[in-house]
């Protein structure tokens, strides 16, 4: 057997062995308990949202009649929802209309001067940088329902109260988002990365614009997620501002018609409460599909060295 052959077996041999212990190494361990417990999560995640789905695709006779996570006897799905953009004068399309405006605003807003906060925050020294350092932790510990009535009287004050600006001025402010935002910050931005910006001859917006911002989109995107639903989500901040049901969000606007429906001599529309329900969540779920991308594609931002 020739010296080329010995070399060429011995080499497939080396590399059948390195195979054979990487797979060995990197094969992935199976937890029957893990397994088990992450379906349950899955299952319980997952089981309320087909319950509404199955809802929602329900006449009003069959809700009552039929077991919760079965279809009926009719599928009234598309019916459903036409009667519920169209109910009242169409004032569900006026609801989401005023969510859409609160949340573009004052979550927009809000994430970025979280931003802005959080950047300026992480990268440059001033005084007083640990007294807002305390002053962010403890307002992340306060809820927002303990400051809402304050905020209601100093807005009944200054008469703003029954308009946007007193659900959109609020959401404007978010703690935990600064805090995340500060914390990401310091951690995703190399110092290096900035001085060699600068001597380039960068300024410092130049700096933040073009440099820094892309390394923030992953803590940009998920900022924005957590305002996003939160504005979407709030509750008890427009309940006690607004007195027009010109000017309520959804959930508000929602919680009307169950209150209409559940009262009597009122008019039976579960029906649309449920495909209103379901209507509502719609955008959040498409948000979070689209501004996934942007997430992986941001955590690979400057990964790779040119």
């Amino acid at each position: 057997m020739s010296t080329t052959t010995l070399v060429t077996l011995r080499t497939g041999a080396t590399r059948t062995e390195r195979r054979g212990r990487l797979g060995t190494i990197d094969k992935p361990r199976r937890s029957v308990l893990l397994t088990v417990l992450t379906a349950i999560m899955v299952v319980y995640s997952l089981l309320p949202l087909a319950w509404l789905v199955i809802n929602a695709s329900k006449t009003q006779a069959d809700l009552f009649s039929t077991f919760g996570l079965w279809f009926g006897n009719s599928f009234a799905l598309f019916d459903n929802i036409g009667r519920a953009l169209t109910y009242d004068d169409g004032v569900f399309l006026r609801w989401f209309a005023n969510t859409l405006l609160y949340v573009v605003v004052g979550a927009g807003g809000a994430t970025l001067l979280s931003v802005l906060g959080g950047y300026a925050l992480a990268k440059f020294n001033f005084p007083g940088k640990k007294a807002v350092f305390a002053v962010i932790i403890g307002a992340v510990a306060v809820p927002g329902t303990a400051l809402a009535v304050p905020t209601f009287l100093m807005f009944s004050e200054m008469g703003i109260t029954n308009t946007p600006l007193a659900v959109i001025i609020p959401s404007l402010i978010s703690p935990f988002g600064l805090y995340l935002m500060w914390t990401f910050a310091s951690e995703a931005i190399p110092e290096e990365l900035m001085e060699a910006a600068r001597i380039d001859g960068a300024s410092e917006f130049r700096t933040f614009w073009q440099v820094c911002l892309p390394l923030l989109t992953p803590g940009t995107i998920t900022v924005a997620l957590f305002t996003m639903v939160a504005t979407w989500n709030n509750y008890f901040l427009p309940l006690i501002m607004l007195r027009d049901p010109e000017w309520y969000p959804l959930i508000i606007g929602l919680n009307q018609w169950n209150a209409q429906a559940a009262t009597a001599g009122g008019e039976a529309i579960f029906d649309l409460v449920i495909t209103g329900a379901l209507l509502t969540i719609v955008p959040l779920i498409i948000a979070f599909l689209f501004m996934q991308r942007y997430w992986q594609s941001g955590l690979a931002a400057g990964s790779v060295k040119e």
